[in-house]
């Protein structure tokens, strides 16, 4: 009996081993990676909420290489997901089921450490920990410091804007980067920033900075080093009262402090990560203040003595200061570990990414626990609370469908209530498929199509990174038409704020 032969499969079928011919005639066969077994580790990044296996995935080893993959991948419209280490949180490396995963991951060399223009220029695969390391024994080191910085990489950092604890003093990725080269979507050498303070032309690093792999591929990255402080210390402030602990924060950027870090947990986080490193935290608080100062022994001292005094008059119950490095280095134990502390509570959790004004942090607290009646899940928070950035974790169960969809709505409720107080809906995680729906609510039609007209004029197919980041004017109004049916709002127009 003859069997009918699907169309559409068949086509399939064609297309997948058209890309994957096109790739052996540009790789070795080791750098090729098309089984299901083998492309199953890269079927999603830190969010694995949302998965979908790739195409195929490519290893190049030369960035002769990449340029003839992104080459080949244009002659035939293949859209190309570029990936380094695959902590990201946001689902900004997740796959397209017909692309290809170029994986980064061989990038992995530190070319050059300048000790005089304190610089260095590393490839895109290299460990973001790993660059403070080789500029140790220069008395230098790399600033910002993602939690993930013992495995992220710092191509990824520029595709996310990454930050870390100490961004508040030192800034984020952006202005830590001097120089980003890469390749265009077609394969042709591209270059961002300078090595001098000032840049022919337009100024793009800010542009490719953040942009999430939507705009140029990043292969080598030229950074700036700071010198390592004579001295860091960390005072830990416990209060009772979540309000009390917004308000802190609040107080000492008003008293003209500028913290080398100022970071807030709450009570279940503060549970959560001293079981985990029993780095001494006080279990009876309602939110922990860590903030640190950096300097000269007697630029440390004035700034410990003059933050322990704002924070004992906004109200801390109790007030410690790490009295040598090890100490010091055991209060951020806690708050290094936050993430891989939640996960020893919850079989899954969504780690969300928001940004509000400082003088709303207890606000958007008092929120989230009423939300957490509302979805019926825990929430547990990590604030880089110095420049608002929140970092609330849902937990919930990715085996339960409902528990799912109740953490999605969760999700999207704290970023649009963010949005509500002042804020935005990402502070550096980024976008990716995770906040497209969140995305509709902060910009408007006209914003997101100005979004989009960059994007064309970097990649006029769209085949970078696709269907991510820029929410379309379809997604929109749908998601739109769902807070009418919730009864959030009255008419779809958004944005709503």
């Amino acid at each position: 009996m003859n069997v009918p032969v699907n169309p559409q499969l068949l086509r399939k079928t064609e297309r997948i081993a058209q890309i994957l011919q096109a790739m052996k005639a540009v790789l070795p066969s080791h750098a090729i990676l098309h089984a299901n077994e083998d492309t199953t580790p890269y079927e999603c990044d830190g969010l694995t909420a949302y998965r979908q296996r790739p195409l195929c995935v490519v290893l190049p080893e030369t960035y002769e290489q990449i340029a003839a993959v992104l080459k080949a991948c244009h002659a035939l419209q293949v859209p190309v997901v570029a990936r380094g280490a695959g902590t990201g949180l946001s689902g900004g490396a997740m796959p397209h089921e017909m692309g290809v995963t170029l994986s980064l991951a061989k990038f992995n060399k530190i070319l050059k450490i300048d000790k005089y223009s304190r610089t260095a220029v590393v490839q895109c695969g290299v460990r973001n920990l790993a660059i403070s390391e080789a500029a140790a024994s220069y008395g230098l080191y790399y600033a910002p410091d993602p939690s993930s910085q013992i495995a992220c990489t710092i191509g990824g950092n520029v595709a996310e804007n990454s930050g870390g604890v100490h961004c508040l003093k030192y800034g984020l990725t952006l202005h830590n980067v001097m120089k980003v080269k890469g390749f265009t979507v077609d394969g042709e050498p591209v270059e961002f920033g300078s090595d001098a303070l000032d840049t022919a032309g337009l100024d793009l690093l800010p542009l490719i900075v953040g942009s999430e792999g939507m705009l140029a591929i990043t292969t080598e990255v030229t950074v700036k080093l700071t010198p390592k402080p004579q001295l860091a210390r960390c005072i830990m402030a416990s209060f009772d009262d979540l309000r009390k602990a917004g308000d802190a924060v609040a107080a000492v950027i008003a008293a003209g402090i500028i913290p080398a870090g100022l970071e807030m947990m709450d009570k279940p986080m503060t549970a959560a990560v001293e079981d985990f490193v029993h780095a001494g935290y006080d279990l009876n608080a309602e939110a922990i203040l860590l903030c640190e100062s950096d300097g000269t022994p007697e630029e440390v001292e004035e700034e410990i003595g003059r933050m322990s005094e704002v924070l004992k008059g906004a109200g801390a119950t109790q007030i410690s200061v790490s009295q040598n490095e090890a100490e010091r280095l055991k209060f951020w134990s806690g708050r290094k570990n936050a993430f891989p502390a939640s996960g020893r509570m919850s079989p899954d959790y969504m780690c969300m990414d928001s940004t509000i004004p400082r003088k709303r942090l207890a606000d958007i607290l008092l929120a989230i626990a009423e939300m957490e009646k509302k979805y019926q899940l825990r929430c547990a928070n990590v604030f880089h609370a110095g420049d608002g950035n929140l970092h609330p974790l849902i937990l919930f169960d990715a085996n339960d469908p409902d528990q799912l969809h109740r953490c999605e709505l969760f999700g999207a409720d704290i970023l649009e209530t963010s949005v509500a107080m002042g804020g935005t809906v990402t502070g550096e995680h980024g976008v990716g498929v995770e906040k497209l729906n969140s995305m509709c609510v902060q910009f408007s039609a006209a914003e997101n199509e100005q979004m989009f007209g960059i994007k064309r004029a970097f990649d006029p197919l769209g085949l970078l990174n696709p269907g991510k980041v820029i929410p379309t004017l379809n997604r929109c109004a749908e998601y739109g038409r769902e807070l009418v049916r919730a009864g959030k709002v009255k008419h779809p127009d958004l944005p709503r704020f």
